[in-house]
């Protein structure tokens, strides 16, 4: 019970102040230091469409399954590049996000630079010819889901902060950092969030 008590201090303690922000197609989700899901504990998501009457939808970014693509998918079979979790819905399919732009036809853009899906027999021409690689491409198993209201109801409850990055911080910055790093870039009301442990029982 006191343990429990604790905890709620600590939540009262971490509360987001900047909630005010509408989340939008290319924000990122910061999840609060307590949040304890297997998925979305310490994660970046970012919002790959986001509306009030369809829900949203997104990918975590900062969540390495030690997988490589040509373990598990037969059609990227010369493809070795890392696959990432992208959230707890379909974790049997893979999307993937690029940089390649309209080299890709069916591609949704996302923000400037950064694009979702496409078609994966161009996809597979590229590779083979050394266009696409794993510095301008990464793969996912599962993504994100939000029903309608779902979203705005957990940022009312505080539960994710909504922030901003670009395309080339969200593939270059370090999946074991990215939490931290993009918290840092937050503010400083936010800079004990990033020393706060992962276990507060530890403490």
């Amino acid at each position: 019970m006191r343990s429990k008590k604790k905890l709620m201090d600590l939540k009262q303690r971490f509360q987001i102040r900047s909630n005010s922000l509408e989340p939008k197609r290319g924000d990122i989700l910061l999840s609060e230091p307590t949040m304890g899901d297997f998925y979305f504990g310490r994660s970046v998501v970012l919002l790959v469409d986001h509306s009030e009457v369809e829900g949203s939808f997104g990918i975590i970014m900062n969540k390495s399954l030690h997988l490589r693509l040509n373990e598990i998918a037969d059609v990227f079979e010369d493809f070795d590049a890392p696959v990432f979790l992208g959230g707890p819905v379909a974790e049997n399919q893979i999307f993937f996000m690029h940089t390649l732009g309209d080299l890709l036809p069916d591609t949704c853009q996302i923000m400037d630079g950064l694009y979702w899906g496409g078609d994966t027999d161009t996809l597979n021409t590229l590779i083979s010819t050394g266009i696409a690689n794993k510095d301008n491409t990464r793969f996912f198993l599962g993504y994100s889901g939000w029903e309608s209201g779902q979203l705005v109801d957990e940022l009312v409850r505080n539960s994710w902060l909504v922030g901003k990055a670009n395309a080339h911080q969200l593939l270059t910055t370090p999946h074991q950092q990215m939490w931290k790093t993009f918290v840092g870039r937050m503010g400083r009301e936010y800079e004990m969030w990033s020393r706060f442990p992962k276990n507060p029982e530890d403490n």
